[in-house]
């Protein structure tokens, strides 16, 4: 929600403090040491539980070689592991508060944790090579390459009198310090800066560093300043890249402003930015508190789950997908089986793409024509039409704007349930395309939060029906993969009891002619502050068609979503010039979503679906591809709201009853996927037995059901169930729920 809040905590609450070590596991927090008043420093270590807003004072036992770590506070807190290491920092040496001597420290601790809570104690290791020099207001980061299983901390920075730009390597494995030679232009010397790893790269943000005069950096007593600096370390080349020099100017506020004593969390591929102080001096009266929150996108997201289908009708689906962490929002395209023809006569406009300035080691970041790095953001414009709940907007525009402010939007999260509801058909496959990254800065609005409209959610369990001790999950919940259904064949209620094969197995497409047949839609974004007709442009960048089924293979946008969730009923049909286009040329502009005409689904007509996630550096790769299709007119729509309620020796399985054009609804089935020698040899083909034929719309599922039931491992462990309703036209499509599995549980199934 972006929006600030203040936890009611308990326990022991430490005092406040400043220049402290923090470090995060899971849904503990630890905070070691830090500046409790002038002069007076901590050695205390406290432990909060943020899943309940618990601190606990902890006691870790004392190295066996030596002392336990003085008060102190500068130091760094790094977390690796069930480890945190501890560098360094900045001690009194007078034991009157009042009487501050400085001693700058380089010593070295490990401090082993317990598993979810506590700690174990301290130890000071025993390390090769030369330690680094004394220091405080450093950073330090562990980081591990993935082709080599070594992990390293690293150090830079820091104040030890002076300012400090050397760069420090711990093997973790051997204990050895080493100095690393480093390429590129190293960052200025400087202090309580802030260093943050994402993928392999260390940012490096901010801080004090000294005030240049003539190009010269200051002697050690000389002025110093703030910095709005950026760099990162590649820290599988060792070569720095600047990203932001000291010197650029940013007269349109579009980048974080100087700071130092701020800090700053990675989360996924985002890196926030939030407060610190500001000063030209190192006097205190000239240093402003800032109060901004920032973010930078280091590169595009990660390709969405498939697209689930929550609910069918004869001419619209209701579809959802897994949340992708930070976005902004979700390009969702659609092709049909049947040709769809062109429009004629609608021109085709788009927007110029923007210059990109690249920088060496793969990151670039977006360029207005005055040289400073914009804020690529996509403005979601959506309707709300009053018949229906579909966010695909009448247009979004997509460019970069050196003149408009962007302000943060706020992201409303889908909560998470755990029994997937979707209703079939449906099945995999498709090739994300990869393309390169491009940083982008934005500033994060943090008022109050924005409620919208989450189309097409899974209704939750009701908890006092869910035993809170059992070990099976009994909420609803989505899912990443998906499984085939047309209707599951039933000869008549006599068949209860049968085994049922399931008639349409998982369907596998050549990933290669595939890949050779799909467009790959990128659009650039562009903030708009107070304009109403935006556009949509995108480069769609295209392999050579097949020659027969170029058409065929056409993918059509349905629109841009904020949420992950939709109400597909139409998409967007291509001017036949464009058509012409995009097949001749690598990167054609999409045109303008207001030009453009809209096509109806049609009834009883396969379609398939793909869905890609949108951030500051542009469009993500594309999900694999779903295939689902449209209700056949007078049979029933499939049942929706499926809920599950775990007793002691069973379950209770309970829904909603579908629309039915033609008479009322005869009878449910429910299935079962069970376990057979037919699933050893082809996993993706389940077989299903049927458990309930009947006019209500629940059932029991005994023990004895469950304990033959087949364990879906697909993506989460889950037991597949299957309900489809019949009218007099015949059996309509199933709901398939998938019911998640804790590891415990499915393995001993």
């Amino acid at each position: 929600t972006n929006q600030w809040f203040l936890p009611a905590v308990r326990g022991d609450i430490p005092p406040g403090c400043a220049a402290h070590g923090f470090v995060c596991d899971g849904t503990r927090i630890l905070v070691f040491g830090g500046m409790v008043e002038y002069g007076r420093y901590s050695n205390d270590l406290y432990e909060l539980q943020a899943s309940r807003w618990l601190w606990k004072k902890v006691k870790p036992q004392a190295p066996s070689n030596g002392l336990p770590p003085c008060p102190r506070l500068g130091h760094s807190f790094s977390l690796y592991g069930n480890k945190c290491y501890l560098f360094g920092g900045l001690a009194n040496e007078s034991e009157d508060s009042n009487n501050n001597v400085p001693r700058y420290l380089n010593d070295f601790y490990e401090l082993e944790l317990q598993h979810g809570s506590g700690v174990v104690g301290w130890s000071i290791p025993v390390t090769k090579g030369v330690l680094p020099s004394p220091r405080e207001s450093h950073t330090a980061i562990v980081y591990c390459r993935k082709d080599v299983g070594s992990p390293k901390m690293y150090i830079f920075g820091g104040m030890c009198g002076c300012r400090l730009n050397d760069l420090w390597e711990l093997d973790i494995e051997t204990m050895t310090w080493s100095r690393p030679e480093t390429k590129g232009t190293v960052p200025l010397p400087r202090s309580l800066h802030t260093a943050n790893v994402i993928g392999n790269k260390m940012y490096v943000f901010g801080g004090w560093v000294p005030q240049s005069a003539g190009g010269e950096i200051s002697a050690p007593d000389g002025e110093w300043k703030c910095t709005g600096s950026f760099s990162y370390l590649n820290l599988d080349t060792t070569e720095w890249i600047g990203l932001i020099s000291d010197c650029q100017e940013d007269k349109s506020n579009l980048l974080p402003g100087p700071r130092a004593g701020h800090c700053a969390v990675a989360v996924g591929t985002r890196l926030y930015i939030w407060s610190g102080r500001d000063g030209y001096r190192k006097a205190w009266n000239n240093q402003v508190c800032c109060k901004d929150l920032w973010y930078l996108d280091t590169e595009r997201p990660l390709a969405p789950s498939q697209v689930q289908l929550i609910r069918a009708t004869t001419n619209s689906f209701q579809l959802k997908w897994d949340e992708v962490p930070t976005v902004e929002g979700y390009l969702l395209q659609l092709h049909a089986d049947s040709p769809v023809p062109p429009v004629a006569g609608i021109p085709g406009t788009g927007v110029p793409e923007t210059s990109v300035l690249s920088s060496q080691g793969g990151c670039s970041l977006h360029q207005s024509p005055q040289s400073l790095p914009s804020v690529p953001y996509p403005e979601m414009k959506v309707d709300h039409p009053s018949q229906a709940n579909n966010l695909v907007p009448n247009n979004v525009q997509a460019a970069l704007s050196s003149s408009s402010k962007v302000e943060g939007k706020e992201k409303v999260a889908a909560p998470e349930n755990k029994v997937t509801q979707e209703t079939m058909k449906n099945h995999t496959d498709a090739t994300g395309v990869k393309e390169s990254n491009a940083p982008s800065v934005l500033p994060v609005c943090t008022s109050s939060a924005q409620t919208s409209a989450n189309v097409g959610e899974l209704h939750d369990l009701d908890k006092q029906s869910v035993n809170p001790d059992a070990s099976v999950s009994s909420t609803v919940s989505s899912t990443q993969t998906m499984v085939t259904q047309q209707a599951v064949k039933t000869e008549s209620s006599s068949t209860n009891g049968a085994v049922v094969k399931d008639e349409t197995s998982l369907t596998t497409f050549n990933s290669k002619s595939e890949a050779a047949e799909t467009a790959y839609v990128m659009p650039s974004t562009r903030a708009s502050t107070g304009q109403t007709n935006d556009s949509h442009s995108s480069r769609a960048p295209q392999r050579a068609p097949a020659p027969a089924k170029t058409r065929d293979r056409r993918w059509y946008d349905v629109g841009i979503f904020k949420n992950n969730s939709a109400v597909v009923s139409q998409f967007y049909l291509l001017p036949e010039e464009t058509l012409n286009i995009n097949s001749k040329t690598e990167g054609a502009d999409v045109p303008d979503y207001r030009l453009l005409k809209k096509q109806d689904l049609f009834p009883g007509t396969v379609y398939r679906f793909r869905v890609a996630a949108i951030n500051g550096c542009g469009v993500g790769p594309f999900s694999k591809i779903s295939e689902f299709k449209t209700c056949i007119p007078g049979f029933p729509g499939a049942p929706s709201t499926v809920k599950i309620t775990k007793s002691v020796d069973c379950i209770h399985l309970s829904w909603e009853p579908p629309a039915s054009p033609s008479g009322n609804i005869l009878e449910y089935s429910a299935y079962l996927a069970i376990r057979s020698t037919q699933l050893q040899e082809n996993p993706s083909q389940l077989v299903f037995m049927r458990i309930y034929c009947g006019l209500k719309t629940s059932c029991i599922v005994t023990a004895a059901q469950l304990s033959n039931a087949h364990v879906d491992y697909t993506s989460r462990p889950a037991i597949v169930f299957r309900i489809s309703a019949k009218n007099e036209r015949g059996y309509g499509p199933a709901t398939q729920v998938r019911w998640l599995q804790d590891m415990k549980t499915s393995g001993s199934k």
